[in-house]
């Protein structure tokens, strides 16, 4: 059954799907023996080369992204147990930088004080291509070191347009109840929305789709979101 439904989309690239519609079958036409992620790739009609159209936002999912986030808060002085406390899994200053120069990758996230920003540029190229570069845009460059472990533990996701103007992002589980995947893309949707540069003309989000690991994209009917 669910090979005849992975034939049919493959067979019809160019249909739009309703939200609900369209969960449904990312969730029917997942393959893999493990619990799938659920991608949602949204292009922008925006040019990243200006400022004010670069976006990039945090927002928090209702219902998390299932995955476990390793992060890594960069501080020193009473901001270490701070971060600790608040359920960081490695936490320290210049130690940590040092581990990350020598080639250590094991995180998902970094959170980083404003005075360690200098001593991270020096390591912007490492950090850069991976996504792991703390930024005051996604609430992951701050004192309140407590509040962005917390978020980040809880299911924030970054929202951060490509040069070709996609933002791609996780939305879920498979294993997720559709209304929980429903509401995730929502609030992507509507954080992006928010965003709107005020410099974009027409039409902002042009086109969604989405997809759980190695199955068919899905292309959603950006209409059926408003309704």
């Amino acid at each position: 059954m669910a090979s005849e439904k992975i034939k049919d989309i493959v067979y019809n690239q160019d249909k739009l799907h309703n939200l609900d519609e369209a969960v449904k079958l990312v969730k029917d036409s997942s393959t893999v023996k493990f619990d799938a992620s659920i991608d949602v790739a949204i292009n922008l009609n925006v040019d990243p080369r200006h400022a004010e159209e670069n976006i990039r936002i945090s927002t928090s999912l209702p219902s998390g992204t299932g995955k476990a986030i390793k992060v890594l808060v960069l501080a020193e002085g009473p901001k270490v147990q701070e971060a600790l406390d608040a359920g960081a899994d490695f936490c320290g200053s210049k130690d940590y930088i040092d581990k990350i120069k020598g080639g250590w990758a094991d995180i998902d996230k970094i959170v980083a004080t404003p005075n360690l920003m200098p001593e991270l540029g020096k390591i912007g190229k490492i950090l850069g291509p991976k996504g792991l570069m703390p930024n005051p845009k996604s609430g992951t460059v701050t004192m309140d070191v407590a509040k962005a472990v917390t978020e980040l533990k809880a299911g924030m996701v970054e929202l951060r347009v490509e040069k070709a103007g996609i933002v791609h992002t996780v939305c879920g589980k498979v294993s997720f109840a559709d209304n929980a995947i429903i509401e995730n893309i929502l609030k992507i949707y509507n954080s992006l929305i928010k965003s709107r540069p005020p410099s974009v003309k027409g039409q902002f989000i042009e086109k969604m789709c989405i997809s759980s690991t190695m199955g068919p994209g899905i292309k959603v009917n950006i209409n059926s979101l408003d309704s």
